[in-house]
């Protein structure tokens, strides 16, 4: 399993997100008035709709605020205009790392990020520099419950997942894009709890860096994801179980 899903896992379990509720809730609203923006207004017949707004009740977001952003998207109540930029860097160590960013002000997304990675030793690249490798997938974060793992594995396979990671019980299922909604509904179906289920920027290829470099990394990517404008970091760092928990600790 990548080490950043074990590290969302591990602040999950913490309560992290939990309390930084606010922002969640501000940064879901983002990603739903885009995804309705870019298609229809109906989850039904928007499937990145349909995920956010999925992702939006996960986090126990009022229907309310669900159904605001929506409108917003279809020009029924007022609020700013996001467009959707992808920033790339080096941070310490020489890690790869993606900035998916939504925002209403590109100057002030653009500034935030770049003294980011200033402060952390690490610099802005120029576009390309670093996406290439990266790949878009579909990322499914499986609890098996009472299925053997590597039974709840095959299953998945049999679905039509790409790959399949197994790890202290848990289980990362990797599909295309396109097909996310529908491995994520077959794999509900076997009985096991479905975790998470987003769409992703994968690493082709992973690197372990030293403990001081890795721990340098993850205090970057919390700074990043804190920022309001940023929805996702990704990098291409495979943290080890140790430095998670040392940084958690």
């Amino acid at each position: 399993m990548s080490g950043h899903s074990k590290w969302a896992q591990i602040k999950r379990s913490k309560g992290v997100l939990d309390a930084r509720r606010g922002q969640v809730f501000t940064k879901l609203a983002r990603e739903i008035t885009v995804a309705a923006r870019q298609g229809l207004p109906d989850p039904d017949a928007n499937f990145r709709l349909r995920l956010a707004v999925q992702k939006a009740r996960e986090a126990n977001m009022p229907t309310e605020n669900i159904e605001r952003a929506i409108k917003r998207a279809a020009g029924l109540e007022g609020g700013a205009a996001f467009e959707e930029i992808t920033y790339e860097g080096y941070g310490p160590g020489g890690a790869a790392i993606l900035v998916a960013v939504t925002t209403d002000n590109r100057n002030r997304a653009a500034a935030e990020v770049r003294s980011n990675f200033t402060r952390a030793g690490g610099s802005m690249g120029a576009a390309g520099s670093v996406a290439w490798l990266f790949e878009p997938k579909g990322v499914i974060v499986v609890e098996p419950k009472d299925t053997d793992p590597e039974e709840m594995a095959l299953q998945a396979i049999d679905l039509g997942a790409d790959d399949v990671k197994t790890e202290d019980g848990s289980i990362e299922v990797y599909t295309e894009p396109s097909n996310l909604e529908e491995i994520r509904e077959g794999i509900a179906r076997t009985g096991a709890e479905v975790l998470s289920a987003e769409a992703s920027m994968v690493p082709k290829t992973t690197v372990k860096l030293d403990d001081h470099a890795a721990i340098k990394v993850l205090k970057l990517m919390d700074r990043l994801e804190e920022l309001d404008d940023v929805q996702k970091v990704y990098t291409n760092v495979d943290f080890s179980d140790e430095v998670l928990e040392h940084y958690a600790g």
